[in-house]
């Protein structure tokens, strides 16, 4: 069987009434799908992307070696088995891959919104997501699933959307972001708003493209230390010395360093700054009991089956983040959620890498 990868965009004319109190119109949102619908539209499996991801989850492009960043995951026989299930995964609002962010034209003139796009939440992007599963005809869908801020979007679907999804899974995730990984990101967001090159939002995309943005590689490399942990960049670069730099060289680099400036650097030439920008603050002011009394009181709102995974040596949202949740829902009576902790060293990034330690465990719940 194929993957049967489709990439779409869809135009929407409707304004979209954002958390702010602001609007948004129009807007486009990028997706992709992959597998076959089945007649009574059962199959649906919703995958919700992190930071610095796409709707390209899986797959790979003509022309094109490096696969979608869930690759491992989803596909013909995998876990999230595209033979059995329709998987949709969009780009959210505020991203630079296709759906409308800070850098597309601001209706009627054409000019990139830049500024003057408004701050976007977590509920707003899975709110243009339900109105585009609207669009599509899909009104309920088997499963959602995401890591990371995408796993913010998953829980956020939980409480808003009550009845919408079956299965919910949640990955590497927190109910509210805490300031360790606030913290991350103010350093992000600092040495982008400092580097001359950004000039104060007005730069030119194209430019940047070819050259990078040196301040968005150093809060990079800060998101990146966030990433990962004590273990595994022990076990990954231990103390080695880039071989053909010398020990006493000033600016000489060990492995971690190097490691650290490649990814930085590389990563300021596909990702749009101000959309770094943009979709940090969405995560920064993420909090699941924002509109209610409590978190409590939110959590009992939720409906779907809930499914939370943490990851032991996640530095960035902890596992007692995840912990709480599951103890909420035990306190509240929710018999139908299940919390599992995964042995990992790895850090935040094992739902992306270390795909060994849950893929069974998704299958089952999906299939279930």
């Amino acid at each position: 069987m194929s993957l049967n990868l489709q990439t779409h965009t869809e135009h929407f004319t409707n304004p979209l009434y954002l958390e702010s109190g602001r609007i948004l119109e129009p807007y486009d949102i990028a997706y992709e799908t992959y597998g076959t619908l089945n007649d009574d539209k059962s199959n649906v499996v919703v995958i919700c992307h992190a930071l610095t991801g796409s709707h390209h989850c899986a797959g790979t492009y003509e022309g094109e070696n490096k696969p979608g960043w869930w690759d491992g995951l989803i596909g013909p026989k995998k876990a999230i088995d595209t033979d059995k299930y329709f998987v949709i995964c969009t780009n959210v609002i505020g991203s630079c891959f296709g759906s409308t962010g800070p850098m597309s034209p601001k209706h009627p003139h054409q000019e990139p919104y830049r500024y003057k796009f408004p701050v976007v939440t977590i509920k707003d992007m899975i709110k243009a997501q339900r109105i585009l599963f609207d669009r599509m005809d899909i009104h309920r869908v088997h499963a959602i699933i995401g890591g990371s801020m995408g796993g913010m979007q998953a829980l956020q679907f939980a409480v808003h959307y009550p009845i919408f999804a079956n299965k919910i899974i949640a990955m590497a995730t927190t109910y509210a972001t805490q300031p360790w990984a606030i913290a991350f990101n103010k350093v992000a967001q600092e040495a982008i708003l400092k580097d001359p090159d950004f000039k104060q939002g007005y730069y030119d995309s194209e430019q940047i493209k070819e050259h990078g943005l040196s301040g968005m590689a150093i809060g990079r490399m800060a998101g990146h230390i966030s990433f990962l942990s004590h273990e595994s960049m022990n076990s990954k670069f231990g103390r080695e010395y880039k071989r053909d730099d010398g020990l006493y060289e000033l600016f000489g680099k060990f492995q971690v360093e190097s490691y650290l400036e490649y990814n930085g650097y590389n990563f300021t030439k596909w990702f749009d700054p101000l959309s770094y920008l943009y979709i940090t603050k969405a995560i920064n002011i993420f909090d699941l009991s924002r509109g209610f009394d409590s978190l409590s009181e939110a959590i009992k709102k939720i409906q779907s089956q809930l499914h939370l995974i943490s990851f032991k040596n996640d530095l960035l949202f902890r596992n007692f983040e995840m912990k709480a949740i599951d103890d909420i829902l035990n306190e509240i009576g929710n018999k139908n959620h299940t919390y599992r902790d995964i042995q990992s060293d790895y850090g935040h990034d094992a739902f992306l890498v270390e795909l060994d330690k849950f893929e069974e465990y998704i299958k089952e719940i999906l299939s279930e």
